[in-house]
């Protein structure tokens, strides 16, 4: 029973910090610059430094190479789960005003913010090293294909110039992802002082996320949070389709009962809370994006017990 109670502490974490969002945006504090000013912190200053911190900190050389087989799975997941995503957009007539934004929430999920701690109360640190083998995987596909789709919404469609592409598939916290990358397998360690201080700036990414997430909800309206054909597919993709898909790839890969639960775990976690960031900053309909947020943490609260049950 401690360990149900652990797990879901790390939702209402999450959940507590988006209501201070709300109450403060309730109590008038913030400005649709400081909004834009919140989402640049959390995309170009916060989120590239966590990369390095985490990267350099939890992994070796040694390790990495070793882990790298178990990569394969989460990619070949989200690659599947890619396609499904735009099956539906096209069965379901998805709003073409957050199709991409769609297809993101879809086959990307919350890795650390929820994931990490969800994970760690069921099974320990032992998971760490396939949680972090997941959040690569997912981290890869979001700050390239996923951020990618949802600059697309937010942009004048038909426009193509590669310059601007590569600029956008090479964002500021991917780069920070391979950076710490290159930095472990190089074997070089940044000076003490750099890396506390890529740490406390990388500390800040968690919170001015959830902060973001209430203020976007709040601009949203709680109201306008509802049951619709395209909230309704995010919640399939996240907590039926995609655990049931990685179980079911592990009908056909073999791998340790640790890696099967934790990835499916991974799979199961709600929508990533950069999304509404990254469509705020690019304009795109990061209201639809907050509430999807909000949703999927909130039932959260439901599916992880439940998928405790079934994997314990």
């Amino acid at each position: 029973m401690s360990v149900f109670f652990s797990s879901i502490q790390g939702i209402l974490i999450i959940i507590g910090l988006i209501a201070v969002g709300y109450g403060l945006s309730y109590l008038g504090w913030f400005s649709e610059n400081s909004t834009r000013l919140i989402a640049k912190l959390v995309t170009q200053v916060a989120l590239p430094t966590y990369m390095i911190s985490t990267i350099t900190k939890d992994f070796t050389a040694e390790k990495l190479i070793k882990l790298l087989p178990d990569l394969g799975i989460p990619v070949l997941s989200m690659t599947i789960l890619i396609f499904i995503a735009i099956l539906l957009i096209k069965i379901l007539k998805i709003d073409p005003k957050h199709k991409g934004l769609f297809a993101s929430m879809f086959f990307n999920s919350n890795t650390v913010f929820v994931g990490l701690p969800v994970n760690m109360a069921l099974f320990g640190e032992k998971s760490l090293p396939y949680v972090l083998v997941y959040y690569m995987a997912n981290t890869t596909f979001f700050w390239t294909l996923g951020t990618y789709l949802i600059q697309m919404d937010g942009e004048i469609k038909g426009r193509f110039k590669l310059k601007t592409t590569l600029k956008k598939v090479f964002s500021p916290p991917l780069m920070g992802f391979i950076i710490g990358l290159i930095l472990v397998m190089l074997h070089i360690q940044l000076p003490k002082f750099l890396m506390s201080d890529f740490q406390y700036l990388g500390n800040l990414t968690i919170p001015l996320s959830m902060i973001f997430i209430g203020i976007s909800i709040y601009n949203a309206g709680l109201k306008n949070i509802s049951f619709k054909k395209d909230n309704l597919a995010i919640l399939f993709g996240r907590f039926l389709c995609a655990p049931l898909l990685m179980a079911g790839l592990f009908l056909f890969i073999p791998a340790t009962p640790l890696i099967r639960q934790v990835f499916i775990v991974q799979a199961a976690m709600p929508v990533m809370t950069n999304a509404p960031v990254v469509a705020k900053l690019y304009h795109a309909d990061s209201d639809y994006a907050a509430i999807m947020v909000t949703e999927t943490t909130l039932m959260s609260l439901i599916v992880v017990p439940i998928i405790m049950m079934l994997i314990k």
